[in-house]
């Protein structure tokens, strides 16, 4: 494969990371990509937005704010086991609406799935859609490149996280370190569309605090947080591309949530073939089987935090890395 393990140490018998995977290939998916098209090119067919896309995001949309403004006189304890039970599975379903959009797969227009991406964004309570957008495809791009795809956990992160509590405690707040990491590592100047995420959202938010009070926002607002951290769903963060595996850089999940995560779970194939919107992407998997059927894959995201936290080989450092290559960047133009 073409990669130099970890540098690792021995420490009271436990072997521990202190460095990434080190590839000196190109990511997998782009050759992958070709060879199943080239036996089976009626993938091709599986192209194209999902016409259903805009129906299923008004109707979550709509019903975590009625959810939100149902709650306006309720106890805390009350808004928060909603938050967590109910509300956290319709904003991340809301957050990987966004990610599906990110790929322009609700419009053929790309403007619309951006007006469509700031609309989603309204229950998450904070201003993201725009912004992800810009950084997610270049982890597609370049995926696993050092000092580009922000996905990949930075050097402090690595080097602090590194025992069970530590690691717990940064999946509670790992929405943060996503949404930041970018901002300390690889910040970008904001434009028109970031600026229109923002205004719409804060207006939206105001709204909710001026017109049914503080505990409504805050639901929508422990919707996400909760939602993002340690929450059966929050699993794909850890389980798309952290290494459980050397020789893997990629993986799949193949269980009940797809039906309310735009099928993200299927990674491999969502990255083998990012203009196939989610609904589809099971279909790549039943007309090419063998280039599936032998890679590792997870049937529970709860399982693979769990795997996480008390694997005490497996932490921040467990991702693929590569350095940028000409070629690398030609292919990216």
């Amino acid at each position: 494969m073409g990669f130099e393990g970890e540098k690792r140490e021995e420490e009271e018998g436990v072997v521990m990371a202190n460095d990434f995977f080190w590839s000196y290939t190109d990511e997998p998916h782009a050759s992958r990509r070709r060879q199943i098209l080239s036996h089976y090119p009626q993938i091709k067919q599986l192209f194209g937005p999902d016409p259903f896309a805009f129906l299923k995001i008004s109707m979550v949309v709509l019903l975590q704010l009625w959810t939100a403004i149902f709650l306006r006189d309720a106890s805390w304890l009350k808004i928060l086991i909603v938050a967590y039970f109910f509300g956290s599975f319709l904003n991340h379903n809301l957050f990987l609406a966004i990610h599906e959009l990110s790929h322009n797969l609700a419009f053929s227009t790309p403007v619309y799935n951006r007006w469509l991406g700031i609309f989603a964004n309204l229950p998450i309570g904070v201003p993201m859609s725009v912004t992800f957008q810009k950084y997610h495809l270049e982890h597609h791009r370049f995926q696993g490149v050092d000092g580009i795809d922000m996905d990949i956990p930075s050097l402090a992160e690595a080097h602090v996280v590194k025992n069970a509590i530590a690691k717990s405690i940064w999946i509670i707040l790992q929405l943060f370190f996503y949404a930041l990491r970018p901002l300390f590592l690889k910040p970008k100047p904001p434009g028109m569309w970031e600026f229109a995420n923002l205004i719409i959202q804060l207006s939206l938010d105001g709204v909710m605090v001026y017109f049914w009070g503080w505990k409504s926002f805050a639901y929508l607002i422990l919707s996400t947080f909760v939602g993002g951290g340690m929450h059966p769903m929050a699993g794909h963060f850890i389980s798309e591309h952290y290494v459980f595996k050397p020789e893997q850089e990629t993986y799949s999940y193949y269980g009940p949530l797809n039906l309310m995560t735009w099928s993200v779970g299927y990674h491999n194939e969502h990255h083998d073939f990012p203009r196939i919107p989610g609904s589809k992407l099971y279909k790549v998997k039943e007309i090419a089987p063998e280039y599936y059927e032998n890679l590792e894959s997870y049937k529970s995201w709860s399982q693979v935090i769990y795997m996480y936290i008390m694997d005490r080989t497996v932490g921040p450092f467990s991702r693929m890395k590569r350095k940028l290559s000409t070629k690398t960047d030609k292919k990216s133009g």
